[in-house]
């Protein structure tokens, strides 16, 4: 047998990994979780300090507060500021595509 023989004998053997490498990717996950719950949770709390914003300062950085009340209803989970970002993207793409049809 050659030496090419051999490396594709080994190659072709399943991998699994071991114990150790799964558990720790068992506990990445599960602090990638939790980091992405306390995101939210910090987020949500910063939602509500918008809302202590006039209407005037909420449309200059591209918001409503019809917006605003659309986040608070969202689940726990959900990160608030990735729905807000949405929210404004899609209303700057409307009013784009509105400029487009105008002009």
């Amino acid at each position: 047998m050659t030496a090419l023989d051999t490396r594709t004998t080994l190659s072709s053997a399943p991998v699994r990994p071991a114990l150790g490498l799964r558990v720790a990717n068992a506990v990445v996950a599960a602090a990638n979780h939790t980091a992405k719950i306390y995101r939210a949770w910090r987020n949500r709390r910063e939602i509500y300090r918008l809302g202590e914003m006039s209407d005037a300062q909420l449309s200059d950085i591209g918001l409503t507060r019809a917006d605003l009340h659309v986040v608070w209803q969202s689940p726990f989970g959900v990160d608030p500021t990735e729905q807000l970002g949405q929210i404004s993207e899609a209303r700057i793409r409307a009013y784009e595509a509105l400029a487009r049809r105008i002009g």
